[in-house]
């Protein structure tokens, strides 16, 4: 790995270990620890979620993440059917309650509403599935946020947008031969859209987002700002683009934006494009995998239902929007290129 590869992985992990520590937090309320500590005995997935009372599919993610980090052990036992077990580590018996895990429930601080995560939401289903809200969005929700941090989110999604941007076009420029226009879905300013159109000037980009996001978008050459909602219609193009929107959304609403999606494409030449994380449980895990399961626990925590996706998640939710083949293009970086065609 490069240096400017590396360092990325690092910032990454900065920004982020907060919600690390949150993670550790909400599985010490959980009572996994203790669980594992009065049973003395490893415990299927199935054990430890009728055990602490937290439904398998959110758990699931957090113990994944806890074993990534060497807090807890994971052993396969069968392979099919498929099945496995958790057990303790030295670290995991050092969690309990009566060891040092009201320590780190101390130095975590109290437990918060606003963009947290708890025991009591992680049982009541919070990043589960299981229960589609109307509005999936936390972040957006009304009154959740002030102006201010709105539009500091803002101009981080325009600066998320330029950095993805550039690991496309550096990675994958024959991503878009052949388009002559191109859609970005949720493009915010059209930042992203923007040097697209700049790199490959044969594109025509139209930047799609909330009518009141595009409306404060600066004017960029080559590039139509268009206000809409992405669960009604979206733009006619040759391929849509989509960076970094579907891990915020449920399988179910995902699926609604696919179609939409598919819609708005030939259906002999279109694609769509899907810029996110694809999580390799099976392969060979690559020095990403902790950015990756670490960004995984950041969607938790600032959404309902949203979530990193493994491979076998992504094809099950192409195969759901109707789309007949696909590609996934891995990067050096945490994301990876998926295109779907119909």
């Amino acid at each position: 790995m490069d240096e400017e590869a590396r360092a990325q992985i690092d910032v990454w992990k900065y920004a982020y270990g907060f919600d690390a520590m949150r993670v550790v937090k909400c599985a010490i309320e959980l009572g996994i620890p203790d669980v594992f500590g009065s049973r003395g005995s490893p415990m299927t997935l199935s054990e430890l979620s009728s055990a602490v009372g937290c439904p398998e599919n959110s758990l699931y993610r957090i113990m994944r993440f806890l074993t990534h980090n060497g807090i807890f052990k994971k052993k396969i036992i069968s392979q099919d059917p498929p099945l496995f077990h958790y057990s303790q580590t030295p670290l995991s018996r050092l969690l309990t309650r009566d060891n040092m895990g009201l320590f780190v429930l101390v130095q975590a601080g109290p437990s918060g509403k606003q963009f947290g995560l708890t025991a009591e939401d992680l049982r009541a289903g919070k990043g589960s599935g299981l229960k589609p809200a109307a509005d999936e969005m936390t972040m957006w929700s009304s009154g959740v946020v002030d102006e201010a941090y709105e539009k500091l989110f803002r101009d981080h999604m325009a600066s998320h947008g330029k950095l993805g941007a550039s690991k496309v076009i550096n990675n994958c420029p024959e991503v878009f031969e052949g388009i002559e226009s191109l859609v970005d879905v949720g493009g915010n300013d059209g930042t992203a859209i923007g040097m697209f159109v700049k790199a490959f000037p044969w594109i025509r980009g139209i930047n799609f987002d909330l009518p009141q996001v595009v409306h404060e978008a600066p004017a960029i050459d080559g590039v139509l700002h268009v206000g809409g909602d992405m669960f009604e219609s979206i733009p006619k193009a040759d391929a849509i683009m989509l960076m970094s929107v579907l891990h915020d959304w449920s399988d179910e609403m995902c699926i609604e934006i696919l179609k939409k999606c598919k819609e708005a494409i030939r259906t002999k030449t279109g694609k769509v494009i899907i810029v996110e994380v694809v999580i390799d449980e099976e392969g060979e895990e690559d020095e990403y995998m902790g950015a990756r399961l670490l960004v995984d626990m950041m969607i938790m925590i600032a959404t309902i239902n949203g979530k990193e996706r493994t491979t076998k998640e992504w094809i099950r939710l192409l195969n759901a929007s109707g789309f007949s083949k696909y590609t996934i293009k891995h990067m050096r970086a945490i994301e990876s290129i998926i295109e779907a065609y119909p």
